[in-house]
């Protein structure tokens, strides 16, 4: 068993790793909750919107000519 510094030593490199890996747990969440809150996906360009009054002014200006789809009517 380690003893005196060597526990010390131990304790502080165990602790920076949780430390770590709970930062890497916690950027992964804020990607995936922001990833999630994107509900609306364009029909034409398939690009991601987080509501539809968002979706429908991209549509709008984006793409004048394509009809607009049923969920923004």
């Amino acid at each position: 068993m380690a003893r005196g510094q060597q526990k010390i030593q131990s304790q502080q490199k165990r602790a920076k790793e949780i430390e770590k890996k709970k930062k890497a747990a916690a950027g992964m969440d804020s990607k995936a909750a922001g990833q999630k809150a994107l509900t609306f996906k364009c029909i034409v360009c398939m690009t991601q919107m987080p509501d539809p009054k968002t979706y429908k002014q991209h549509f709008e200006n984006k793409h004048p000519k394509a009809t607009l789809p049923p969920e923004l009517k």
